[in-house]
Parts: C-alpha cells; sequence; structure tokens
C-alpha cells in the first residue's frame, strides 16, 4: 500500500485505530496499560502494545 492510498484511506473513514498518537513525551503514556512497552526504532521512541493496540504513540 502506498503513501497515498494510506492517507486517502484514513481520510475516507480508516479505522481510527491505526492511528498513532505523537507526543512531546512518553512518561505518561507508557502507563496508560500494563502491556505498554518502550523500545527505540531508527533512533525514534515508541509505545507499543501488542494487546491493546490503540495505545501506540511516538515520541516526537
Amino acid at each position: 500500500m502506498s503513501f497515498a492510498e494510506k492517507i486517502k484511506r484514513t481520510r475516507s473513514g480508516g479505522r481510527k485505530a491505526d492511528s498513532m498518537k505523537i507526543k512531546n513525551s512518553l512518561a505518561s503514556l507508557k502507563k496508560r496499560h500494563r502491556d505498554n512497552r518502550v523500545v527505540r526504532r531508527k533512533g525514534r521512541v515508541y509505545v507499543i502494545n501488542k494487546v491493546q493496540r490503540r495505545f501506540k504513540a511516538r515520541q516526537g
């Protein structure tokens, strides 16, 4: 799926669970669920949760 298709899909009512919060600090987001994990990928810091996928976040 190309980048343009992803944008088109989200604007036309795509699943909201796929969206990711972008925050300056992830400390409070880490505590929202017991399964949240802080990981570092490609120089960015992410909060991921494999049980409740809506808790995704990126530091930026």
